[in-house]
Parts: C-alpha cells; sequence; structure tokens
C-alpha cells in the first residue's frame, strides 16, 4: 500500500467519523448514515491495499 493510498483512506475515514459525528448531534440520519458508508469505504479500500501488498511479496 502507498503512502499516498494510507493517507487518502485515513482522510476519508477521518471524515467520515466527521459526518456520522454531526449527523448524531444535529439528529441528521441521513448525514450519520453517510459518515457511516465513508468509513466502511475506506475500511474496505485498505483491506483491499492489503490484499494487494500480499501478493507483491
Amino acid at each position: 500500500m502507498g503512502l499516498d493510498d494510507k493517507i487518502k483512506n485515513a482522510a476519508e475515514k477521518l471524515g467520515g467519523k466527521g459526518k456520522e459525528a454531526a449527523g448524531e448531534a444535529t439528529g441528521d440520519e441521513s448525514l450519520k448514515a453517510e459518515g457511516q458508508g465513508d468509513q466502511a469505504r475506506s475500511d474496505l479500500k485498505q483491506a483491499g491495499e492489503k490484499v494487494k501488498d500480499a501478493f507483491k511479496e
């Protein structure tokens, strides 16, 4: 996994956590769900990158 990918995935996950927290604070279920989706997408990307790295070794 390249450093750029790690940074992008971490930023996406952090942004998702922020959206989720904002949605929770304001009662906006749509924003909360969007934040959770961003976090899940980031986790999947990280898992995919780890699999690619495993095959490179």
